[in-house]
């Protein structure tokens, strides 16, 4: 398993992963149709995604965490 102290990162790595893959597979769709090569196509567009959506995310997941603390009602 991995350390707690990477939970952060590891967090980034999945989130990015996940959302990049997906989007990137609906703009590539909306972009050019299910054409021939559209998986090539795709997995570019999801590498390059994925590049810059990591270090996003790890910048602006714990001020999203921060805020969503704020906002939500602890009970």
């Amino acid at each position: 398993m991995i350390s707690p102290k990477y939970r952060q990162v590891v967090f980034a790595f999945l989130m990015s992963s996940f959302m990049s893959f997906i989007m990137s597979m609906i703009i590539t769709f909306i972009n050019l149709g299910f054409i021939d090569g559209f998986f090539l196509k795709w997995m570019e567009a999801w590498i390059k995604a994925f590049v810059f959506a990591f270090p996003i995310i790890l910048i602006v997941a714990p001020v999203v965490h921060k805020l969503t603390n704020k906002l939500v009602n602890k009970g």
